[in-house]
């Protein structure tokens, strides 16, 4: 795909070979050539992944919400969609060529850039699946987690065909990174679990809303407590002032 005239059915193309046929599609991909077409390529990603979001949160359909706020919310998603899908292409082939030095592979920013580029290919499909927190919180995190295993073996396969690096190594930075992805799987299961019984124990002890109103009186109840001490405080003053007052004038009369 030139980087002179961007070519969008060959755009269309290279993203079904590089999710369908990973390792072909990296043994061919080119390394070289400019850095336009990759910030394109995120740019349409982006863009995609984006209006996808925005319209999961109209029709209330995602984890954002619906209604007037949720699509107000949805216009942020879309456009910092947009704005991360740039930025994190810079930053991930930051990322890629220190895994590509790790692994003795290619060290070239652009050819990092570009194989950056190609795994974007799995952020319209995350979005398309952002429905899935409106149906199951644990199967969206299961589905996601599936996503990101994938971009895992992707990425495998660039490291090797495109990049060049240690098949050997490539292999164990591989299986380290889908173990730390196992890890949080478990852990967001797990912590989902232990909001969810806290709040179906608050549940069985009384109700939110109880334990808000109980607060709230015993809140009232301080601060009378307060103010009856402060009046009491203030008729001791005055007393005092008085007592000193007429000691004062009795005093001056005396002499």
């Amino acid at each position: 795909m030139s980087t002179e005239s961007f070519n969008f059915n060959a755009f269309i193309q290279e993203s079904k070979d590089c999710l369908l046929k990973p390792k072909e599609y990296f043994a061919t991909m080119k390394t070289t050539g400019g850095l336009s077409e990759p910030v394109i390529k995120a740019l349409i990603y982006g863009v995609v992944s984006g209006a996808l979001s925005f319209l999961w949160s109209v029709l209330n359909l995602s984890a954002v919400g619906g209604g007037m706020f949720g699509g107000a919310v949805g216009i942020m998603v879309f456009i910092w969609a947009i704005i991360g899908a740039v930025v994190g292409l810079f930053i991930g082939a930051v990322i890629m060529l220190i895994i590509s030095a790790i692994c003795k592979g290619n060290t070239d920013f652009e050819a990092n850039a570009r194989v950056v580029a190609a795994f974007m290919v799995l952020m319209p499909i995350r979005s398309a699946l952002g429905f899935m927190y409106s149906i199951n919180f644990t199967l969206a995190m299961v589905v996601g987690a599936l996503v990101s295993l994938y971009g895992i073996y992707m990425m495998y396969h660039a490291l090797v065909q495109t990049l060049k690096a240690n098949e050997g190594t490539s292999k164990v930075v591989s299986y380290i990174l889908v173990g730390l992805m196992v890890l949080f799987i478990i852990s967001g299961l797990f912590a989902k679990r232990a909001a969810k019984g806290f709040l179906n124990n608050l549940e069985d002890k009384g109700t939110i809303d109880e334990y808000s109103n109980k607060y709230l009186k015993e809140m009232e109840n301080a601060a009378k407590a307060f103010e009856e001490a402060a009046e009491e405080a203030k008729d001791e003053f005055d007393e005092d002032m008085e007592g000193e007052a007429e000691a004062a004038a009795e005093d001056t009369t005396t002499e």
